[in-house]
């Protein structure tokens, strides 16, 4: 009875995860892209070009050069340094929204899939309300109560993303309960606590660490339309998004100025895209047995 309890759903036969990995394109040049992404980010703590926050009105719209890599902004920033640290705001905002998505759809979804009946269906009518406020539309909510600022980016992207965690937690779940090892562990006399925890959540993890990655790459691509939009991060703190509004009306005059910070974010939206479909492809038996 124990070897049936402790059976995975399908076994990963051949290759271990890294040799499949490094055969998998689409994952190695998503991780490269993540990598880079995240030494940005940790490579700005510890040193820049130049202080991202000091502004020099007689060096604004300077063209690239040995000094200035990629120029300054209108108010004489070097750009470089503000791409560097903007790296660290779009991080923070993707990790814990994700996390907060993640954390509490994955409880509600394991709580739907588990006691059934009228918890599910108010667990996913509430998701259903839930796709009712997109993360712009909950963060101009949170900003004309409490005012612009990252915390209600933070909080507006989190809140979106919870119903997606929740329905995929469920539904994933829901495949999980009908397997033998589940009735042997109820046949054992495990309730549904034990039987969540032990069986049902590792058996969900990689669909839930796939779904996490790729929800990575839309909160990043949230936090930049937000800043964008004022909603987001507020000066003097570096943000993609805002650098590209600040751009946007000496497109003719600097036009490279919203090249660079749109190139950031297309390559960090990229790479955990192609981080999550690599990913997906990874963990799926069936193409692991193909590969």
């Amino acid at each position: 009875m124990s070897a049936v309890l402790n059976t995975p759903i399908v076994p990963l036969r051949g290759p271990g995860f890294w040799q499949r990995a490094r055969r998998n394109p689409s994952f190695m040049i998503g991780l490269v892209l993540s990598v880079l992404l995240l030494l940005a980010a940790g490579l700005s703590f510890v040193w820049t070009p130049h202080d991202p926050y000091d502004i020099d009105m007689g060096l604004k719209l300077r063209a690239p050069d040995a000094r200035y890599w990629l120029g300054t902004d209108p108010f004489g920033r070097d750009i470089a340094s503000l791409l560097l640290v903007g790296a660290r705001a779009s991080i923070a905002v993707g990790v814990i929204a994700v996390s907060i998505g993640l954390l509490i759809g994955t409880a509600l979804g394991l709580l739907a899939s588990a006691k059934r009946g009228w918890v599910e269906e108010v667990v996913m009518r509430g998701s259903d309300f839930g796709f009712a406020f997109p993360a712009i539309l909950s963060a101009i909510m949170l900003t004309a109560v409490f005012g612009p600022g990252m915390v209600n980016a933070i909080i507006a992207i989190g809140i979106y993303n919870i119903p997606t965690f929740a329905r995929i937690t469920r539904a994933s779940a829901n495949s999980i309960w009908g397997r033998d090892f589940v009735l042997a562990a109820r046949a054992c006399g495990k309730g549904s606590f034990a039987i969540t925890v032990e069986h049902v959540l590792p058996n969900i993890l990689s669909v839930l660490i796939v779904q996490a990655t790729i929800r990575f790459a839309i909160a990043i691509l949230a936090e930049a339309a937000l800043s964008y939009l004022g909603l987001g991060t507020q000066p003097p703190q570096p943000s993609w998004g805002r650098m590209l509004s600040e751009a946007q009306t000496l497109m003719f005059q600097a036009p490279m100025l919203s090249v660079f910070p749109g190139v950031a974010i297309v390559l960090a939206v990229l790479g955990l895209n192609l981080v999550g479909d690599g990913l997906r492809d990874l963990f799926d038996p069936r193409l692991a047995r193909k590969r």
